[in-house]
């Protein structure tokens, strides 16, 4: 995952108040000059004082906060925040980011003090489908969670990155990306939480397996027989398997694998598109546009001159033919 742009502020607050935003309409406050939509952006807080409460879309009751905690959000998942369950939420987080001072914002009726500090990442489009295979819609790291030392000390690097000057865009960029390592590291140790979807497979001795030898093998003539022999399994049980961890074939999987290594290798404009086909598994350039285009969208060269920020991959939910007919095996 690349983190492209970065967006913090910092939220005081004084009770009575209380947020709401919005599913895929509310941003954070971010960089004047960085456009992102809310289908690219990542959130993530910490309330670093005080106590509040977060109320997610399809929980049952509010969650309280106390120092320390964090929480991310992905996919335009609608949220209030308040001081108390009793307080309604009276502005949206957009109404008072346009009315912010710099990158702090005060907001409330005077009472208890409440800080927040709020960012808002997006993320290259290579990087959209494993932001969403890995990442639930709502992930809540508890302060006394093992794991989070590391998470709150990057997350403090983060925020004082915000007036630096000279220089702070690239380092709090790459923290940005150190964060969201730590995020799933926290993550993966909360237990049964992990045992979904993408995670889980990856914590499946025999996926797990399989699915590190298409990572470390993108150029590998992979078949669904290969695969299962290295995973230890039948053809038929593996591919079964595979597509009920994963929602995909195998070879949907590696096909998908090789365009994002592909789509990260094209931005090196130094490369030969023939070298980057070959990179990836393809003898041909023209095998490997062709299979480029049915899974990004767009061609090599028609993704290179929109500035890597194509049209939304509309490949990557698994609507593919069967199989790659252009590279070797069948389904």
């Amino acid at each position: 995952m690349h983190v492209t742009a970065v967006g913090l502020h910092r939220l005081e607050a004084t009770a009575p108040w209380g947020l709401r935003q919005d599913r895929q309409s509310e941003e954070h406050v971010l960089p004047a000059d960085k456009k992102m939509t809310s289908t690219d952006l990542v959130h993530f807080n910490m309330l670093a004082r005080g106590n509040c409460w977060l109320t997610v879309e399809g929980s049952r009751e509010p969650i309280p906060l106390t120092g320390g905690d964090c929480f991310l959000l992905a996919k335009g998942a609608p949220i209030v925040l308040c001081d108390s369950p009793r307080t309604s939420p009276s502005l949206r987080v957009r109404e008072i980011g346009v009315k912010a001072d710099s990158k702090v914002i005060h907001y409330g009726g005077g009472g208890a003090p409440t800080t927040i500090v709020c960012g808002a990442f997006s993320f290259d489009r290579a990087s959209l489908k494993p932001v969403t295979q890995l990442l639930p819609s709502f992930i809540l790291l508890k302060a006394d969670q093992t794991r989070t030392l590391a998470l709150h000390m990057t997350m403090q690097a983060l925020a004082s990155e915000a007036d630096q000057g000279p220089g702070s865009e690239v380092v709090a960029t790459l923290l940005a990306e150190i964060l969201f390592i730590h995020v799933l590291r926290a993550y993966m140790a909360s237990g049964p939480e992990r045992n979904k979807g993408w995670l889980r497979a990856v914590f499946d001795p025999q996926m797990g397996t399989a699915l590190s030898a298409i990572h470390g093998g993108v150029d590998t003539p992979w078949t669904v027989e290969s695969l299962a022999e290295t995973a230890g399994m039948s053809r038929s049980a593996f591919a079964a398997r595979f597509k009920e961890l994963l929602g995909q074939t195998p070879l949907e999987y590696v096909t998908e694998w090789r365009m994002q290594k592909a789509m990260q290798l094209l931005k090196h404009r130094d490369r030969k598109l023939i070298d980057v086909a070959r990179s990836v598994g393809y003898e041909s350039d023209a095998a490997f546009s062709k299979a480029f285009k049915r899974v990004v969208g767009n061609n090599p060269g028609e993704y290179l001159k929109r500035g890597f920020e194509g049209r939304s991959i509309n490949g990557m939910a698994g609507d593919f033919e069967a199989v790659d007919p252009d590279f070797g095996g069948g389904a």
